[in-house]
């Protein structure tokens, strides 16, 4: 690993920290974010439906678009406008290795839906052309433990390369290197981590009460704290 990288070990309450260092930014701009994170769902949601290649592409750029929310934060931490632009400010940032990222993201997901799916979790839709969401709730019944440590497994996946984007966006690195760095950022951080975690559960929970009109903020404090958590931990103290 770079010498020259150094990962603060923060404590738990941090992860809060993070969360009300985004909001504060989104506050100063938030009609920016919006557009920006409104965008970005709506590419998101034009790739899916894409016969064939379109899902996985969605996936494949994830990372390049959180890398661009990380690269609209330092702009503005810097004093500088968020622009729609900047949505795409991931493109220009060693692309290849965000998009190699997205990839190895994606293989560790399927390969843990693959073992679940062994252990008994439905994975597909039940056949038929009748098949309804309730049959799907029908052939889970019984399954409920398995699914749930399918989550958690994936959610680790996530938290394990939440640092990541930025890491290759600002220091340049491969897709391996900024894996191995935001895993070990974030096992010296795990406490800050949960309580992150925690909280933005707690956010997401209230922000669909009132038929979702919440999320307006959450997702973009969300996309936001991807660089207040990554400048904490890497490049500054608290």
């Amino acid at each position: 690993m770079d010498a020259s990288i150094r990962v603060a070990e923060l404590n738990a309450s941090r992860g809060a920290g993070w969360i009300a260092e985004a909001f504060k930014l989104f506050r100063q701009a938030p009609f920016p974010w919006i557009a920006l994170c409104s965008a970005w769902i709506l590419i998101t949601l034009a790739l899916i439906v894409v016969p064939l290649v379109g899902q996985a592409m969605a996936n494949f750029l994830q990372p390049v678009f959180f890398a661009s929310f990380a690269i609209a934060a330092y702009k503005q931490a810097a004093g500088e406008g968020v622009l729609m632009a900047d949505l795409f400010a991931g493109f220009k940032r060693n692309l290849r290795a965000l998009v190699n990222l997205g990839v190895l993201i994606l293989m560790a997901v399927l390969a843990i839906i693959f073992a679940m799916g062994l252990l008994g979790l439905p994975v597909t839709m039940p056949q038929g052309d009748a098949a309804t969401i309730d049959d799907y709730l029908k052939a889970l019944e019984g399954k409920e433990s398995i699914l749930a440590l399918t989550i958690v497994l994936i959610l680790l996946v996530k938290s394990a390369v939440w640092f990541a984007p930025p890491l290759i966006a600002f220091h340049g690195m491969g897709a391996l290197e900024a894996i191995r760095w935001s895993i070990y950022a974030a096992i010296s951080n795990l406490g800050a981590l949960i309580v992150y975690g925690a909280i933005l559960f707690a956010i997401f929970f209230v922000a669909f009460i009132p038929w979702g009109l919440g999320l307006v903020v959450a997702i973009p404090v969300v996309a936001i704290s991807s660089y207040t958590g990554y400048r904490e931990v890497f490049e500054a103290a608290p």
